[in-house]
């Protein structure tokens, strides 16, 4: 209730600002033991400059995996991957030099499990300090107390000598957005960046980001299946299922009048605390694994207007205007 209000109280936001990251048909593809897997087929989005964009989906959806294969981190470096993945302009598929680069200090990542990101063996400062190479003894331990600070740690001096098991949940979860905001990123990917974490922490940490990237100009790209974290902050949306995107758009636009059916299930499946809200609703069903997509379109077998035909071909992602969805039957 109270992120629905956010989202009305917050403008729309643009359909899409000069692009920092462009990615156009990419396709993720695993050798295994059984044969070829594709958990990402065809996925295209924008990210603009400065902008708060939104990756929603089921669990098994391809979120992950699609933000990994941008920098190509593990696993995903082991992946055929084909398609196009443009980040201030240059191909990252084409110039491993602009990769390398993008790695340094273009892209930075925060994912959801802070104790597992960390190592348990060594000093905060010392896993900071492996973003800070070219700077001295000294500078080094100045700035990661700095960014300790930044992130509001409250003894930032302190944390940086301890080990993560001395920390808690959220203040390791500051730790990582500490590191990652070390390289000074142009764009941050936050991985369910909050998913281990009360829901006061929640907030603060999410509140965090996005007073950062605010303060310092810098993109975020969230995924996430909380849809009140992207009523709040988030600016645009994009829904995807089975390796695709489905809907995308304003979140204001998205959020309140959902044109593709499993959107329109995802909301119906949020928790209200409203008493003339009707009863809870579930989409019947699991989203299919990777290899095991059905024909067609892959929300087809859930879906309440699927029609025979949908099950004959993969439905296009068209656009309209700042709206795009892949259904033929709602166009």
């Amino acid at each position: 209730m109270e992120a629905m209000k956010a989202m009305e109280a917050k403008p729309a936001g643009p359909a899409c600002a000069t692009p920092l990251l462009e990615v156009e048909h990419l396709s993720v593809t695993f050798r295994t033991p059984s044969g070829e897997v594709t958990p990402v087929p065809d996925v295209s989005l924008k990210v603009g400059v400065g902008e708060r964009v939104a990756l929603v989906g089921e669990s098994g959806c391809g979120k992950s995996v699609t933000a990994l294969s941008l920098t190509a981190l593990p696993p995903t470096d082991r992946a055929h991957r084909h398609g196009s993945i443009r980040f201030d302009g240059k191909d990252l598929l084409k110039d491993p030099t602009a990769l390398g680069a993008v790695r340094r200090s273009g892209i930075a990542y925060v994912f959801q499990d802070p104790m597992a990101s960390l190592n348990p063996v060594l000093r905060i400062r010392d896993q900071i300090a492996e973003a800070l190479p070219k700077l001295s003894a000294d500078a080094r331990r100045t700035r990661i107390v700095s960014l300790l600070a930044d992130v509001g740690l409250p003894d930032p001096a302190r944390a940086a000598d301890a080990y993560p098991c001395e920390l808690s949940g959220g203040q390791c979860q500051r730790v990582m957005l500490a590191m990652a905001l070390a390289a000074e990123p142009r764009l941050l990917i936050a991985d369910e960046p909050t998913t281990a974490l009360d829901v006061t922490t929640q907030r603060r940490i999410l509140g965090l980001m996005d007073r950062l990237a605010r303060e310092r100009g810098m993109t975020l790209l969230l995924i996430t299946h909380n849809l009140g974290i992207v009523a709040s902050y988030m600016q645009r949306l994009y829904v995807m299922y089975a390796g695709r995107i489905v809907e995308g758009g304003t979140v204001r636009d998205v959020l309140s009048a959902p044109r593709h059916p499993y959107t329109q299930g995802l909301l119906a499946a949020v928790p209200s605390l409203r008493l003339d809200r009707p009863r809870l609703r579930d989409i019947p069903g699991t989203v299919p694994p990777p290899g095991r997509f059905p024909p067609g379109c892959a929300f087809a077998p859930r879906c309440p207007l699927a029609r025979p035909a949908c099950s004959e071909a993969v439905p296009e992602l068209r656009t309209e205007g700042n709206r795009s969805v892949r259904c033929p039957v709602v166009l």
